[in-house]
């Protein structure tokens, strides 16, 4: 096992910087998750460490061992891909093999690693099968296999989930978070997918436009988000962002003038008492419903409302139209900055 150290690292093209200066530290044996939307920046991160995109500025390392300027093939690094990157006339045997073959291993010795692969990633009982013969998980476990079979010192994954469908998605990830177990090896995982992410992660690395705004195990991102945009990448729906007055102004918290404050939904609460809302609108999503209210501003004026998404059990769900009461646990509120969004300690 080895373990990944990113210094520094800029990647820019002409006048476009897509990576800002990053530092990143994958111990040997870690699963860390890059998360953030498209553009982000996640995959060229990944290309980065894979040798596949050149650094304009910064050091990679590997074990210790500085690869910035080695190709990918000296990296001894494997990586899996979003479209599984196989080939459709070679057996699934013949494609777990095929990189080692490539490489000078004995085709004997090649094969053999191959199965052993295969047994490690689910994926026996398919090597006699084409690609084609395979469903979307089938696929991605001969991805996985491959990968294995090298022996690398580093996993790179690059969104190799995000063509399964929902449950057969969820059962992949359960699959891959094993696969780690067994092996484990160091891998970064890149994902848009933030429950994908909250449930692979040993860590995360937030990533949005080419900066790591947090990198903490999953409950550190969920518990204590370092800014509002870190906040809104975990849950479901995402957090409430409402100004910090009336009923929001959080305690022991000066110049809340300056404040906004993160609530998520399962934190806003229907009451019998507390401050009056509107239901705009009822979603219902299996045993849980999404209820969007509106409150008036405390400071009034015209168009001085609040909008706060609430999460509540579906059956004990409001109608479209009914006033309710609403409160909120204090000590379920996160204070941001409103000029920066960065999280503001209580």
């Amino acid at each position: 096992m080895s373990g990944v150290a990113l210094s520094g690292v800029r990647v820019a093209y002409g006048d476009r910087e897509v990576l800002h200066g990053v530092d990143l530290t994958v111990p040997a044996g870690e699963l860390l998750v890059v998360l953030g939307p498209s553009g982000s920046g996640k995959s060229t991160l990944l290309r980065v460490v894979a040798g596949l995109e050149p650094v304009t500025e910064g050091t990679v390392s590997i074990g210790g061992r500085d690869v910035t300027r080695l190709r990918p093939g000296r990296r001894n690094v494997s990586m899996v891909f979003q479209s599984y990157a196989l080939f459709p006339h070679l057996s699934v045997l013949d494609n777990i093999a095929f990189g080692l073959e490539v490489r000078d291993v004995p085709r004997r010795r090649a094969r053999d690693l191959a199965r052993a692969a295969a047994r490690t990633a689910g994926c026996e009982a398919l090597l006699d099968r084409p690609p084609g013969e395979l469903s979307g998980g089938e696929r991605q476990r001969v991805a996985l296999a491959r990968a294995v079979a090298r022996e690398p010192d580093v996993y790179l994954l690059d969104e190799p989930l995000s063509n399964l469908d929902a449950e057969l998605r969820e059962r992949t990830r359960t699959e891959l978070k094993a696969l780690h177990e067994r092996t484990g090896g160091t891998m970064l995982h890149v994902t848009h997918d933030q429950a994908e992410a909250m449930v692979l992660g040993d860590r995360i690395a937030v990533l949005g436009r080419g900066l790591l705004a947090q990198v903490g195990t999953p409950d550190e991102i969920w518990s204590a988000p370092a800014s509002i945009a870190v906040a809104r990448a975990v849950g479901a729906p995402a957090m409430n962002v409402v100004p910090a007055t009336g009923p929001f102004a959080p305690p022991h918290a000066a110049g809340s003038e300056h404040l906004l404050v993160g609530i998520r939904p399962e934190a806003v609460l229907l009451d019998s008492k507390g401050v009056s809302a509107t239901v705009e609108r009822v979603d219902r999503l299996g045993s849980d419903a999404h209820v969007q209210l509106r409150l008036a501003h405390p400071a009034g004026g015209d168009d001085a409302s609040i909008p706060l998404l609430s999460r509540v059990a579906a059956d004990s769900r409001p109608q479209v139209g009914a006033r309710v009461h609403v409160i909120v646990d204090t000590a379920a509120m996160h204070v941001f900055d409103a000029a920066t969004g960065r999280r503001v300690d209580q």
